[in-house]
């Protein structure tokens, strides 16, 4: 009878160092396991500590909650892109009367160009 052993493959998305400041999605691996709710939280990285040459754990913000996640595993984290969170701007037509900016670009814009001008 064969036994199966835990994959000790190491996948690419789990080396990613993240740094201070990035938002990240993580999931609470016990939580989605067990079946339980409310597993996965928007999160912001407090601290970057290293355990050894190859193994990094993150001190995390969430921030729906403001609680933190002491020591999270990069293999439940996953990078939130600045480029997605600010797309629906980058890509939004200011020449067409018809525009409906969204509330976020709206803000951007009043930020970068003053009240005035949007």
């Amino acid at each position: 009878m064969t036994t199966l052993q835990p994959s000790t493959q190491v996948d690419p998305l789990q080396q990613t160092v993240y740094r201070t400041g990035d938002y990240v999605l993580y999931r609470d691996g016990d939580k989605f396991w067990a079946g339980k709710p409310q597993h996965t939280f928007v999160c912001r990285v407090l601290r970057v500590f290293e355990i050894d040459a190859v193994t990094w754990r993150y001190q995390l913000l969430c921030l729906t909650t403001r609680g933190t996640v002491a020591s999270a595993s990069p293999a439940y984290m996953r990078l939130l892109p600045p480029l997605d969170a600010m797309r629906d701007i980058d890509t939004a037509s200011l020449d067409d009367e018809d525009t409906v900016l969204t509330a976020a670009a709206i803000a951007w814009l009043r930020q970068q160009y003053g009240k005035s001008t949007v």
